[in-house]
């Protein structure tokens, strides 16, 4: 069989993800490299790789054509896009970067990509589909006071917990909102928190789900997190998943509260987190290489449940040539 070459977009701190196709591919006994792209040559992730491509910013205006080029000449089988704001251009461009490189681009269509980039059509898109959500202010109700505290606010196309805010009070609010760029506001949610790992074949066929409660974050992304299989969310998240139909590995997040799951947000790409489900056994990598092969998979709830997982940072040399020393010892 022909190499399988997986390109890793906006590689960044993704060194577990990079590690977790390197480790599926030698695990299945697959031939291929594991190619990370990134605009900064100081991302670490980019030396954890088989080899590594710089490119031009996402907005630079020519991202579509750098990876298009880096598909044709590193022989590319799939495209995996990690950060929230390559997704909308990427999911545009779906059609002509598959067109011109013969790779699978792992990206859902336009449509919903719009539903869970904009916090706003995602929040709509919940309550027309009756999934609850938290009440969402308008701005005759900010206007006339009819609020009830805490309150959460967030921008309308944020990531990674950036410019967000809890506010008890009025006078908390109006400083908050003098922050903020296109803020919504909702009732603060109080309850456990859990991200789940959904994975899906090209057809939008649910083939892995598994819910992690967060037991801390950090920066947005969690820090330590057990597997728990909880059969409400994952009936919940598995109606969600058919209504909405994407594609490939999805991060959902929610909280158990007292009116039931309420729903934060929906990330349709591999969460920082993905590695703690892909090492329980659910493996997100595994089953992309076997959907690369052409066999057919099926839902199955094949991995560990009560492991609880803590994440740490870790250090990498680079010489004066910007070459890793890993052979010194700098890291391991």
């Amino acid at each position: 069989m022909a190499d399988i070459n997986v390109l890793v977009l906006s590689a960044g701190r993704r060194v577990e993800l990079i590690k977790c196709f390197k480790n599926a591919a030698k695990e299945l006994g697959i031939s291929g490299s594991v190619v990370a792209v990134d605009c900064s040559e100081t991302a670490p992730a980019l030396y954890f790789a088989d080899k590594y491509r710089l490119v031009p910013r996402i907005d630079s205006g020519r991202y579509t054509e750098a990876v298009i080029e880096v598909c044709n000449e590193e022989n590319i089988s799939l495209i995996v896009p990690t950060i929230d704001t390559e997704l909308l251009l990427l999911a545009a461009d779906k059609e002509k970067i598959e067109k011109e490189t013969h790779a699978k681009l792992l990206v859902s269509d336009l449509p919903v990509i719009n539903v869970c980039r904009n916090k706003l059509n995602t929040q709509r898109y919940m309550e027309e589909h009756g999934f609850k959500v938290p009440h969402l202010y308008t701005e005759e109700e900010l206007k006339n006071g009819s609020l009830k505290f805490p309150l959460f606010i967030k921008p309308v196309d944020g990531s990674s917990s950036i410019d967000t805010y809890r506010a008890d009070d009025k006078t908390q609010l109006d400083a908050i909102l003098t922050l903020v760029k296109d803020p919504m506001v909702q009732d603060y949610m109080e309850g456990e928190e859990y991200t789940i790992d959904v994975f899906l074949d090209f057809d939008s066929n649910i083939i892995t789900m598994v819910p992690r409660l967060r037991m801390a974050t950090r920066s947005g992304e969690i820090a330590k997190g057990r597997i728990i299989k909880d059969a409400a969310i994952m009936e919940d998240v598995t109606r969600l998943m058919n209504e909405l139909k994407p594609i490939g590995h999805i991060t959902v997040q929610c909280r158990k509260t007292n009116r039931g799951i309420e729903y934060i947000e929906i990330n349709p790409r591999f969460g920082g987190g993905a590695p703690m489900s892909i090492m329980a056994g659910a493996d997100s990598c595994k089953n992309l290489y076997r959907l690369l092969k052409g066999e057919v998979l099926t839902y199955n709830e094949d991995y560990r449940e009560n492991v609880t997982f803590l994440r740490f940072d870790s250090s990498i040399m680079l010489n004066e040539d910007m070459v890793p020393e890993n052979e010194k010892g700098c890291y391991i």
